[in-house]
């Protein structure tokens, strides 16, 4: 099988680069080789290497930036996205794309599953949202996994911000009223690797929530990385509307994944092993 894979330099593609290897000839791309911004060059690559899947982990990711930045994230997570749908369907690859519990409005008492309705409260899930859409209206042959507090052993993310503050402030505050589930970018890499090599994946599409089991708050995901670590960097658990951001957060980010284990088998494991196996490999 031949993977294009856009976005191999972040969290999710340098992960997928290692992760699908094994599957066959990976074309893996940054945002240098592989601008989503100039459709007609990333169309030619595309006819060119044809594919059997394209994986785009290429993503605006700036969630807070994206409220000043709205042009450029719609035109990266909705625009560019409807113009790899269509040049996937043009060569009968499937499209396989990352979405976010940002689509929703946190309002839920329960986890999201895929069918319930979605509400952005900001510009970065509405402009993912977008992109979902423009997929679906495509006709491509595609599978979108929805995922949520993605975060990796490099890279800009949670875990090593709160590393690097713990070291040099006198305590660190975190929310502690968004709940939801941190998921390892190496356990969503070997999720997608092992979908992509099951024998009737011709047979399965549409949309997945895939994230780690358990759930946790953003203060309860800071407690588990200090302690892992040894750390003793005093922390305060602190309300939403004590930290003020550009963009609002849902308050509950939890996603159902029982479809993904129903279709295809797969469970990723709970939260707490996905961040003992990557603080093994924090840089």
């Amino acid at each position: 099988m031949r993977i294009l894979l856009t976005g191999r330099a972040g969290q999710v593609g340098s992960a997928l680069e290692r992760a699908l290897a094994p599957l066959g000839e990976v074309c893996a791309f940054d945002r240098q080789g592989f601008d989503l911004l100039r459709p007609v060059e990333f169309r030619k690559a595309i006819g060119e290497l044809n594919p059997a899947a394209i994986v785009n982990a290429a993503a605006y990711t700036a969630v807070d930036r994206a409220e000043s930045e709205a042009d450029l994230a719609f035109k990266v997570n909705s625009a560019a996205v409807g113009g790899l749908a269509l040049a996937a369907r043009s060569i009968g690859a499937l499209l396989v794309h990352f979405s976010t519990d940002y689509v929703f409005d946190g309002e839920k008492a329960s986890p999201y599953v895929e069918s319930d309705a979605p509400n952005p409260l900001n510009v970065y899930g509405r402009s993912k949202l977008e992109g979902e859409r423009a997929i679906a209206a495509s006709g491509c042959r595609h599978l979108v996994f929805r995922t949520s507090w993605v975060y990796a052993p490099s890279g800009r993310n949670f875990l090593r911000s709160i590393l690097a503050a713990a070291r040099t402030q006198p305590e660190l505050r975190v929310v502690d009223d968004q709940h939801g589930a941190p998921t390892s970018s190496l356990d969503i890499a070997a999720a997608v690797a092992r979908i992509l090599a099951a024998p009737d994946l011709a047979q399965k599409g549409g949309f997945y929530h895939m994230t780690a089991g358990g759930e946790t708050t953003w203060h309860g995901f800071a407690r588990a990385i200090l302690d892992a670590k040894g750390i003793r960097t005093p922390l305060v658990a602190i309300p939403s509307t004590e930290y003020s951001t550009a963009a609002r957060r849902p308050r509950n980010s939890r996603l159902s994944s029982a479809k993904l284990a129903a279709d295809f088998g797969v469970v990723l494991p709970d939260w707490r092993e996905g961040l003992a196996a990557v603080l093994r490999a924090v840089d």
